[in-house]
């Protein structure tokens, strides 16, 4: 059996608030699992320890850090979505964008029908691409 890969994302304090809102955004998505800090840290009280998420059928794992690094996310490291439909696309672009940074606009380029890459407000670095 292959090693299983997950995406792991790290959060300061914002790992619920954006595990709700990129569940809100894919189709067929759920929480697998979610554990929180207790009282007994070391994380802060009712922030997310480790949480695992389907976000359309791939998991992905968070966490709130109990530690503060002067490092965050880097657009060199991106989830990668297949959109279906020209709806997909221009939604979950208007969605992610918002609060973000567009890298490149939702336009035709010579690899893709129609493509986006930009950063969400979190932070999170995202490439969408209709198929």
């Amino acid at each position: 059996m292959p090693a299983k890969i997950t995406p792991f994302l790290m959060f300061h304090g914002e790992a619920e608030e954006a595990m709700a809102f990129y569940l809100s955004l894919f189709p067929d998505s759920k929480t697998i699992e979610l554990r929180r800090y207790g009282p007994e840290g070391p994380g802060r009280e009712g922030t997310v320890m480790r949480a695992t998420i389907s976000l359309g059928g791939s998991e992905v794992m968070c966490i709130d850090s109990a530690v503060r690094h002067p490092f965050t996310f880097t657009p060199a490291t991106s989830l990668f979505v297949t959109c279906r439909s020209d709806e997909e696309i221009t939604r979950l672009a208007a969605e992610l964008g918002k609060r973000g940074k567009v890298f490149m606009p939702l336009d035709a380029y010579p690899f893709a029908t129609k493509f986006t890459w930009l950063t969400d407000r979190f932070g999170v670095s995202w490439q969408l691409s209709l198929t």
